[in-house]
């Protein structure tokens, strides 16, 4: 059975892919379009529950517009579900990404200049010119320190999880405006350019399965039903959870029994990515 999380079909549009395979009223190729607010919503239904989010400069496809909101595909990971209409615009080919926890999109190269948008850590961004201090888009001008090329993937995903230190928790949340467990393992590993879905069960299939008499290593990946969390060394985990209600470290032993006490059972994976 499929999983209609990774599977663009509503009943009445579907991806022409999946001709023979889904029942639907038409089948279409669907649309490129970017993500042009800071963070939007991927809601399960129109009006919905917010499953995910999408972020500044991410591609999606789109197969339907309906009453103002968008039935889309992420590009990032296939993941499927409900856009604002509004949210999205024309395609553009991205260059870097943001690299800091957060910055602004200024209206001129100067830092006393308006800020237009407040952008998250993993934001997408177009860069057309060169400034002494500046990196010039098409909406507006970054400082040169807050970005990265796409070319030039991190290396290291627990140092990307640490950067959202003390980020709220936010259920289905993919920015530092709030984040949730299997949305700061997805940023971190894609920052280092590992393919990464979007929730926590897809996630237990990354990587290889770690013997449970062999110590964790820095960037591990630990599993309960619902949660993981990543190992910034044998000892120390790092996690966005409900528990502390942000990304906050906690000791891998500390952990398990808490998570065990409160009813959530024990850990169900150990991968390394």
């Amino acid at each position: 059975m499929m999983d209609a999380r990774l599977t663009p079909a509503n009943g009445r549009v579907a991806a022409e892919r999946l001709r023979g395979l889904v029942q639907a009223d038409r089948y279409v190729a669907g649309e490129a379009r970017r993500v042009a607010v800071p963070v939007a919503d991927l809601d399960g239904s129109p009006g919905g529950m917010r499953d995910r989010q999408l972020l500044w400069g991410e591609t999606v496809t789109v197969y339907e517009l309906r009453e103002g909101m968008a039935f889309v595909e992420a590009g990032r990971d296939g993941y499927v579900g409900y856009i604002s209409e509004v949210s999205l615009a024309e395609p553009r080919t991205p260059t870097h990404r943001v690299a800091v926890p957060a910055t602004h999109l200024y209206r001129d190269d100067d830092m006393k200049s308006p800020d237009l948008r407040h952008l998250s850590f993993g934001a997408l961004v177009t860069v057309e010119a060169e400034g002494r201090r500046f990196w010039e888009t098409p909406e507006g001008y970054i400082p040169k320190p807050h970005l990265r090329p796409l070319d030039r993937p991190f290396s290291d995903p627990a140092a990307v999880a640490q950067l959202h230190f003390g980020v709220p928790y936010l259920w289905g949340g993919n920015s530092v405006l709030g984040i949730d467990c299997s949305g700061l393992v997805q940023a971190a590993l894609l920052a280092c350019g590992t393919a990464c879905p979007g929730d926590s069960d897809l996630q237990q299939g990354i990587g290889a399965a770690i013997p449970d008499s062999e110590p964790l290593r820095r960037g591990d990946l630990l599993f309960w039903k619902g949660h993981v969390a990543m190992a910034v060394d044998a000892d120390t985990l790092i996690h966005a959870n409900a528990h502390h209600m942000a990304v906050a470290y906690e000791g891998v032993q500390q952990a398990i029994l808490r998570i065990q006490a409160q009813g959530n059972g024990e850990v169900t994976a150990r991968r390394r990515p």
